[in-house]
């Protein structure tokens, strides 16, 4: 991709809520160059596409914006994963990749992780509660939910600042485009996390515990560990972590931020905390952390009257139906009092849908009762404008400077 059209692109991610606007006005489906594909803007038809899996294909969910450098893919081929995962694999493979997911996630387990997850949020809020500011992103967002999917999965504390950045890493190496010595420098870190990540899977293997990674072993390597066994649980387990904490991050940014834009719904949650798991869908819905995933056409079809052929790319935009008038009316209007609030797509739908969804609104939920009771006078502080990182995939600010 040559450097203007990253230059449009960057400029598409960081609001791409114009663009959306008239592709739900523009008759058809919308051709988008920066982004290569088909935009699936409307409700409807973003539902339409995730309930046909056999017509639009995942194997394209991860397709990175930016190739890297020969010398980032060779530092890569020293590591571990490169199989399929969970988000990009369709049919039998998906409901075998999703089966052990889905039990890791399961409502008990989030049940069971919440003291934890409750104990983390106070000591992380503890830690600048008397400084009268903070950096919300590196204090607290970035940080609550790799220590919660790290317990789950089995890590051990000291590991999880280590895979936490070697998520961020690889994100930033498959969708930022970055000069070739820092593509090295990040593949390097991403490499370092998946041999953190395989040496517990020989771990496992070998004295399985009461977590979601010895449940994972156990479900892939019936018989003896082999190379391959290994390749497909870091994959696994990569995929798992990056989900469970990248998306929460994104989550409690753009939640916060939103609030505090709007001073009087802030007020609101914190003299009616109740009102705070309707405060967390509408925040999901206004803003949507994972914007959207791409698709592929399986076959020639015909969509919002648009004849696509086999092969076709489509990104299917879940923050565009998130603004969708026909369904949230008024719906560029950020309201925690919305009601009836009708079902958005932040977590997406079908098949497909988010498995860590109740996890990651529990730690919101943690999240906005310390911060409502604890510290109800913050505001955004006044000489830090926030800037949106330019990204479809965990949509956020870079950074979020508060004051109180």
């Amino acid at each position: 991709m040559d450097r203007e059209l990253h230059g449009r692109l960057d400029e598409l991610q960081r609001d791409p809520y114009p663009l959306y606007t008239r592709a739900r006005q523009t008759e058809g489906l919308t051709h988008v160059a920066e982004l290569d594909a088909w935009l699936i803007a409307r409700d409807a038809d973003v539902r339409e596409v995730l309930r046909r899996p056999e017509d639009f294909s995942s194997a394209v969910a991860l397709r990175p914006d930016v190739l890297p450098s020969p010398a980032a893919l060779a530092v890569l081929g020293g590591g571990f994963g490169g199989r399929p995962v969970v988000v990009t694999a369709d049919g039998a493979e998906h409901q075998r990749l999703r089966a052990p997911v889905v039990r890791g996630l399961s409502p008990a387990r989030v049940t069971a992780v919440l003291p934890y997850a409750a104990e983390r949020a106070a000591a992380l809020v503890d830690t600048f509660a008397e400084d009268g500011h903070v950096e919300l992103m590196s204090a607290y967002a970035r940080r609550l939910p790799g220590e919660v999917i790290g317990r789950i999965v089995g890590l051990d504390p000291a590991d999880v600042p280590g895979v936490v950045h070697g998520g961020h890493r690889a994100e930033e190496l498959l969708f930022r485009p970055l000069e070739e010595a820092e593509q090295v420098a990040a593949a390097q870190d991403v490499v370092a996390m998946q041999h953190t990540l395989d040496r517990y899977v020989r771990e496992r293997y070998d004295q399985p515990r009461e977590d979601l990674c010895s449940e994972l072993v156990a479900s892939v390597a019936e018989g003896p560990l082999t190379l391959d066994h290994r390749h497909q649980l870091v994959a696994d387990l990569q995929n798992l972590l990056i989900a469970g904490h990248l998306t929460t991050t994104a989550l409690i940014g753009t939640t916060v931020l939103h609030l505090l834009r709007h001073p009087r719904q802030w007020e609101l949650l914190c003299a009616e905390p109740e009102r705070i798991p309707a405060a967390i869908e509408e925040a999901a819905r206004y803003d949507t952390a994972l914007q959207g995933f791409r698709r592929i056409t399986t076959r020639p079809v015909v969509l919002a009257g648009t004849e696509l052929p086999a092969g076709a790319t489509l990104f299917v935009a879940f923050g565009a139906a998130n603004r969708d008038e026909r369904r949230h009316p008024h719906a560029d209007t950020f309201d925690i009092t919305r009601s009836p609030a009708a079902r958005h797509l932040a977590f997406g739908l079908g098949v497909h849908g988010c498995p860590g969804s109740q996890l990651a609104r529990e730690q919101l939920r943690l999240t906005l009762e310390e911060l409502t009771r604890r510290l109800p006078g913050l505001r955004l502080a006044a000489d830090r404008p926030v800037t949106m990182r330019p990204t479809m995939i965990h949509r956020s600010p870079y950074a979020l400077h508060l004051t109180w």
